[in-house]
């Protein structure tokens, strides 16, 4: 096999050499759009060598208008099937069958003869978006359709690469490009709650001798003020596995990551609740240099009568964000408790990655 090449970069010379010239010649008047979206760590960007051992490889999706969908989707896959070559820059272009003791991965493996099984998939713009996201692109992006949208299928959805597009995929995905003014206010009123619901936790189950539980909640801690860094920089967050990662990346990352080190290898509760008020006071500092609200207290202070320094008493971040709102339906939703959205009040896996949760969770804002 060939030096390694990022998945995203694999894909777009295999639609430029090889998937491209056979539609050129076989469907000359086919318009289309060709790209690499949805999930993977390679439409991450994050992919390396390790990841080639789950669907990974030579992998193109080619989007379709519903009448050449209906009339020539298999058609074009009959016809990939036997004129794609069975190399590709070293990589083999046929996927075994799926593994059902695996959640149904499947893996290159190289033949020598027969046709080739691809992963160049078909779709419609729209069967796309209701299969991955299962919302009609054809309706307006409602408040409770963004609070339910899973962060890490949104950034999985615009941090893809679009190689041709004849039918309107880009602008389709440009609706996904970022959260209305007034749901990222609510986001952010709803991250700051979360920290004033555990900031003072973490010490009092340290005083009461629990430094595993101490030590759990400034983790929590720790997420939420990565999670709020995320929503401060407008940037999608990934799934768990990218979402260090991801901060990294972030501006504010060269500041807080050596604090967020200190806090999760901490042996004290003393020792934590140190680095935690450093990132506090931090992240107050990236709040007021939004200037959305009037500037903010940005030191710690005692929880209440309590030993214990906290940044957010009396929801002072959160209710000054929220009290910005103008979106009348935005406005009816944070005037209940700030729960925030999906990705703020569950980590569940089977809940976020399965999109039809989402007709339940929906109802959550009504």
């Amino acid at each position: 096999m060939s030096d390694f090449i990022p998945g995203l970069e694999l894909s777009r010379l295999f639609y430029i050499e090889a998937v491209k010239p056979i539609l050129d010649a076989v469907f000359p008047d086919l318009r289309y759009s060709a790209a690499l979206v949805g999930d993977g760590s390679e439409v991450l960007g994050f992919d390396t060598e390790i990841s080639t051992d789950h669907d990974w490889g030579t992998r193109l999706m080619i989007f379709l208008k519903g009448k050449d969908f209906s009339e020539l989707r298999e058609s074009i896959n009959q016809t990939l099937h036997r004129r794609l070559p069975y190399k590709f820059r070293g990589y083999s272009t046929n996927f075994g069958l799926p593994d059902p003791d695996d959640n149904g991965t499947q893996l290159l493996e190289d033949i020598e003869s027969g046709s080739v099984n691809h992963r160049v998939e078909i779709f419609t713009i729209s069967e796309f978006f209701l299969d991955y996201l299962n919302f009609d692109v054809r309706q307006t992006i409602e408040p409770a359709d963004w609070l339910t949208f899973p962060e890490q299928k949104l950034r999985a959805i615009t941090a893809g690469a679009i190689y041709r597009d004849e039918i309107g995929l880009q602008e389709t995905i440009n609706r996904f490009g970022y959260y209305p003014n007034d749901v990222w206010l609510y986001l952010l009123a709803s991250g700051w709650n979360r920290i004033s619901q555990e900031e003072h936790l973490m010490g009092r189950a340290g005083i009461a001798g629990d430094e595993i539980g101490s030590a759990i909640i400034a983790a929590r801690l720790v997420r939420d003020l990565i999670r709020l860094s995320f929503l401060m920089e407008k940037q999608y967050a990934p799934y768990p596995k990218w979402f260090g990662k991801a901060f990294s990346e972030l501006k504010c990352a060269a500041e807080l990551s050596p604090i967020f080190k200190k806090v999760l290898s901490a042996e004290t509760w003393q020792e934590r609740e140190k680095h935690l008020a450093a990132a506090y006071e931090y992240v107050a500092e990236l709040h007021n240099a939004l200037e959305i609200t009037e500037p903010l207290p940005t030191k710690v202070g005692n929880f209440f009568s309590r030993p214990f320094l906290v940044i957010h008493l009396h929801g002072r971040f959160a209710n000054a964000i929220r009290a910005r709102i103008n979106d009348p339906e935005v406005k009816r939703i944070a005037e209940r408790r700030l729960v925030g959205s999906v990705d703020q009040f569950s980590d569940s896996t089977d809940v976020l990655a399965e999109p039809k949760w989402r007709e339940i969770l929906r109802k959550f804002y009504e």
